[in-house]
């Protein structure tokens, strides 16, 4: 069988679409309300079932580069026996939604159909669990992210992504040294980002207040033609160096050039605002 690894996020997403509405359906149907609800319950906990099944060898074959991150190891393993768990369960559900089409049974359909919908409520809190535990390694140990494809770009961007959520949390955390330190770090890893040079223009204004320095490092990145919202974000970072120098005769000639050519951007008019 093919590696099957790239694909675990689409093939987990269906399973908990797919089972887990087929659940929900299952006990409509008990309604008597949509009597659609019968066959569509089957087919979806019948398909969502196929998908658990490829759900879990697809982890397996994705799980060793989440895996090999430091501290990941335990969180990748409780993902794996959550998911084995959920499969398992669907694999008893779906048995039982087959058993009830039998015609030697039909006369215990419905007793055989709430088995299924009853075990379906351990299916649904496994379902959960599983995805719970797999958006852990996710969001909290960065698991795959930026390194499922092994495209050093991807890697790139996860270095950046992880360098400028600690600056920032130095800002928030009122650790100003800290932050200028990091976003300092960051504008010389990523030299030829231009968004990324300008998180260091900002970080030199609001972090340590160096308007000369944004000043001197804003004449080193050349104005951007091509983007309405970088251009403005580079005139604005500008404005608000040149205020800082004293010299707010400038910044406002760089607002008002700006609030006419984007009369609706709030932001430009609150900061001219500021200044007359």
């Amino acid at each position: 069988m093919p590696n099957l690894g790239y694909y675990h996020p689409q093939i987990v997403h269906f399973v908990i679409a797919g089972a887990g509405l087929g659940i929900f359906f299952r006990w409509l149907s008990f309604t008597g309300k949509l009597k659609w609800t019968d066959g569509a319950a089957t087919a979806l906990i019948l398909l969502g079932t196929a998908a658990a099944v490829f759900a879990v060898t697809s982890g397996s074959d994705a799980h060793g580069a989440a895996e090999r991150i430091p501290g990941v190891t335990q969180a990748v393993q409780l993902h794996e026996h959550a998911g084995e768990d959920a499969r398992n369960v669907l694999l008893a559900i779906a048995l039982l939604e087959i058993v009830a089409f039998v015609p030697a049974l039909s006369k215990w359909r419905r007793f055989i159909l709430a088995g299924s919908a009853v075990v379906g409520v351990a299916g649904a809190y496994e379902i959960y669990d599983a995805g719970r535990l797999g958006g852990e390694i996710v969001y909290v140990y960065a698991g795959g992210v930026g390194t499922r494809s092994g495209d050093s770009t991807d890697v790139n961007r996860l270095v950046l992504a992880a360098m400028y959520d600690r600056a920032q949390l130095d800002r928030t955390q009122k650790n100003a040294e800290g932050a200028a330190r990091e976003f300092a770090e960051l504008a010389a890893k990523f030299p030829a980002d231009q968004s990324v040079q300008l998180l260091g223009v900002e970080s030199l204004i609001q972090d340590k207040q160096d308007f000369a320095g944004a000043l001197a490092a804003l004449a080193r990145i050349p104005a951007p033609p091509d983007s309405d919202r970088v251009h403005t974000r580079y005139d604005m970072d500008r404005a608000d160096a040149l205020v800082g120098a004293g010299q707010k005769d400038s910044a406002r000639a760089i607002l008002t050039a700006l609030a006419a050519r984007f009369p609706t951007n709030k932001r430009v008019q609150d900061k001219l605002g500021k200044l007359k």
